[in-house]
């Protein structure tokens, strides 16, 4: 098992590394405590899950997911917060991790989420999964506008709300200025916003870009 925690706490990654080691005593583990350090690790490849802290140090809110997804490719992602939200924890599953667990719940499961996640599987509490159903069956008008939007077109929107231009978010996402532009037009011409003014506003009021 080769694992990378990503945790400006170094009290939290030593949480997190004697839980792996207790699962796995021959694991590789590599931390990091910025994002940008995760990224350059992550883009070298070479390892099986990722358990990320959601909120790092000079990122808001889903940022920091979507530039880990970016140049992480498939290496799956688990992410660990102190907000049990189900909506946003779908919104972190629609913008492609693999799981998601409360850090108050890690001593009971995280070795179990890290195994579902790294055999491929995706991971969310029980309670969790109970909310999820419940916000998938309370749905009987038409989808949010944000929810219509593919899982690079979500993060393309994330980050053009957290202020970032378009070189800045391709470089992020690791595609051509062009292809950012196709998504935005995408973005726009499947949710109706008339440009980037309502794009942030949407987001700020349906909580997308605070931190979580």
């Amino acid at each position: 098992m080769r694992v990378l925690i990503v945790d400006d706490h170094p009290i939290v990654r030593l949480g997190v590394r004697q839980l792996i080691e207790h699962g796995w005593p021959d694991a590789v583990i590599d931390e990091a405590d910025t994002l940008e350090a995760a990224c350059e690790r992550a883009a070298v490849g070479a390892l099986d899950i990722i358990v990320l802290d959601l909120v790092m140090p000079g990122v808001h809110g889903n940022e920091g997911v979507a530039r880990m997804l970016a140049v992480a490719e498939s290496t799956p992602i688990l992410v660990l917060s102190f907000n049990a939200e189900s909506q946003n924890a779908a919104r972190l599953l629609q913008m492609g991790v693999a799981g998601y667990l409360q850090k108050d719940r890690a001593a009971e499961e995280l070795v179990a989420a890290i195994g579902r996640v790294a055999a491929g599987r995706r991971y969310v509490t029980e309670s969790m999964a109970d909310h999820l159903v419940g916000l998938l069956g309370d749905r009987t008008g038409p989808s949010l506008p944000h929810e219509l939007l593919s899982s690079q077109e979500y993060r393309v929107m994330v980050l053009l709300a957290g202020g970032q231009s378009p070189a800045a978010i391709a470089q992020t996402l690791g595609i051509s200025a062009r292809t950012v532009a196709t998504y935005r037009t995408r973005i726009f011409e499947k949710t109706g916003w008339k440009g980037n003014v309502e794009l942030v506003k949407y987001c700020v009021q349906h909580g997308l870009t605070g931190v979580a």
